[in-house]
């Protein structure tokens, strides 16, 4: 079962991950980019080795980046390796998705092979997981597009927690590689699209080739591109898009002409377009298609002249990053929910209850305060154009922030707050003990689904562990909550089908309230004590009864 620090691990990792991925595409050179990529493996991945070899036009990979040893890169850096010899290595071992990993029990055969090398050292491996100093992981990097074209191969060695790299791991190093591969064939782009722009800048006598050459590098450039108007009334107007474009939003180049980007970007993603500068600007963000869809792109920005003194255009580079954010929300996804039932952990849990609380309880003006408040509203006051205080008044600042009250246990005077439910399930033990943990996953999660659905859309169902369920319903008072409590253990004792066989779990339940003023664990362990409480009421109740 995982524990509480290991999604925080994840995020942390993640939060790497995505940074180097983000730092791909900053260099500006091929050697850089490689250098980037390299580097990016020994920074986010938790590998202390890491080599780019890239293939070369006749079709051998040369050792073209090193980076976590400068006495290996000094010996390998440069020195080729055929292509017989890196397909034989691509072809053994274990293949895990697109990754190959061969064992030091088979890699003994490479060692003569003419594929550049390097040996660590280090003591023989102690578990089954545990990585060896001999054993070899190469990540291939395959061009976009149809087709399965080789670009080079990413080989790491040694991981900083000396064990074979997990799901989680090897999913992480094959979605880097994929990211790496579209930087290196991006650099590459942009140095034919920078020499054919210094071509249109210097080479006056040819300047019709060397805007032939511009107009095939944007016409036929595999990810889209677009130039649009700089100033004037126009500004930001798409004058020319190409085909990669038009086939990206579904949309016709004749139509494209219509718009500008503005006109395109979803709702949410306007300021950071706007934020994002003309020259040597990027920018990740949605587009609208044709079919009323968004899908995310990275927008980088060039400024291009005619001439010396002529007009200026904005060249924008336009890339689909669609598969990569699908994949950052599903690593973002697997590490804020359980991965039983689906629904958000015990991390998430606390993440959303702190996002509602502030460290100063709810408390009324003084009548001081509302005067002087009064004074501020006849005269300036300290408050700027828009009607908010930026200073403080009665000593107190004043903020936006909406306090969490808790309503009155005992008087129902029409308050409304953050019920924080805890449910305990009651036989779940048993279940477990008689028909094994298959059958008491199968409860689990048919219990999530029951809770999930007799909520409100906004409420949030989490799984804080083991039989634990916590609900957190916004906007209810003392009555509500206790109703929406009965109606929840109603769903949940009516029989479950496991395998054929029905089987009933009881549930106790602690309603709790947050407000502002008390801290996340302090409002968990308010509910949890009401839910002890009641087990233990029904649990006399019962007795009795017997």
């Amino acid at each position: 079962m995982e524990t509480e620090s290991e999604p925080y691990v994840r995020l942390a990792t993640l939060r790497q991950l995505h940074q180097v991925v983000a730092d791909l595409n900053t260099a500006r050179s091929l050697a850089d980019t490689l250098q980037t990529v390299a580097d990016g493996v020994v920074a986010g991945l938790g590998y202390e080795l890491a080599c780019v070899n890239l293939v070369r036009p006749d079709g051998d990979l040369v050792v073209a980046a090193f980076s976590g040893s400068a006495a290996a890169e000094a010996l390998i850096t440069g020195r080729v390796g055929s292509r017989e010899s890196w397909e034989r290595r691509l072809s053994m071992g274990e293949a895990w998705g697109e990754l190959r990993f061969i064992p030091h029990t088979e890699g003994w055969v490479l060692i003569e092979d003419d594929v550049p090398q390097w040996h660590t050292e280090g003591p023989e491996p102690r578990f089954e997981d545990e990585w060896h100093p001999q054993d070899r992981l190469y990540a291939p990097m395959w061009a976009s597009g149809g087709g399965r074209e080789l670009l080079g191969v990413i080989s790491v060695d040694r991981p900083r927690n000396g064990r074979r790299p997990g799901a989680w791991g090897q999913e992480a190093l094959q979605m880097y590689a994929s990211q790496a591969a579209i930087a290196i064939s991006n650099a590459r782009l942009r140095a034919n699209m920078q020499r054919a722009l210094v071509r249109l800048e210097r080479e006056q006598q040819a300047l019709r080739a060397s805007e032939e050459s511009f107009r095939q590098a944007f016409e036929y450039a595999p990810s889209g591109m677009a130039i649009a108007e700089m100033g004037g009334d126009q500004h930001g107007r798409l004058l020319r898009t190409n085909d990669a474009l038009c086939r990206l939003l579904g949309r016709p180049a004749s139509a494209m002409r219509r718009y500008s980007f503005a006109d395109l970007v979803h709702p949410e993603d306007v300021g950071t377009l706007l934020r994002t500068s003309a020259e040597g600007g990027r920018a990740e963000i949605r587009l609208g298609r044709r079919d009323g869809t968004y899908v995310w792109v990275s927008l980088r920005n060039s400024v291009v002249a005619d001439t010396a003194d002529g007009p200026r255009f904005l060249l924008t580079h336009v890339e689909d990053i669609e598969d990569r954010k699908r994949h950052e929300l599903q690593l973002a996804h697997r590490a804020s929910h359980d991965a039983l039932t689906g629904l958000p952990n015990s991390a998430e849990l606390r993440a959303r209850l702190s996002a509602r609380l502030c460290e100063r309880p709810h408390a009324a003006p003084y009548a001081s305060d509302i005067q002087s408040l009064d004074a501020a509203y006849e005269g300036d006051g300290g408050f700027g154009a828009d009607g908010f205080d930026f200073g403080a008044v009665g000593g107190r600042p004043y903020d936006h922030h909406v306090h969490t009250v808790a309503p009155d246990d005992e008087i129902d005077d029409g308050t409304k707050g953050l019920a924080v439910l805890f449910c305990d399930l009651d036989g779940f033990k048993s279940i477990n003990d008689r028909f094994g943990h298959q059958t008491g996953d199968a409860v689990l999660v048919e219990v999530a689904r029951r809770l999930t659905t007799g909520v409100r859309d906004g409420d949030t169902v989490a799984r804080l562990g083991g039989d634990e369920f916590v609900v957190l319903a916004d906007g209810l008072g003392a009555a509500d909550a206790a109703d929406l409590a009965v109606r929840l253990r109603n769903a949940i004792i009516l029989p479950i089908r496991v395998g054929g066989r029905g089987v009933r779990v009881g549930a106790s339940f602690g309603i709790g309230w947050a407000s502002c003023g008390m801290s996340v664990e302090e409002v968990l362990q308010s509910a949890d004590q009401r839910m002890y409480v009641e087990k233990r009421s029904r649990a006399k109740v019962h007795r009795r009864a017997g």
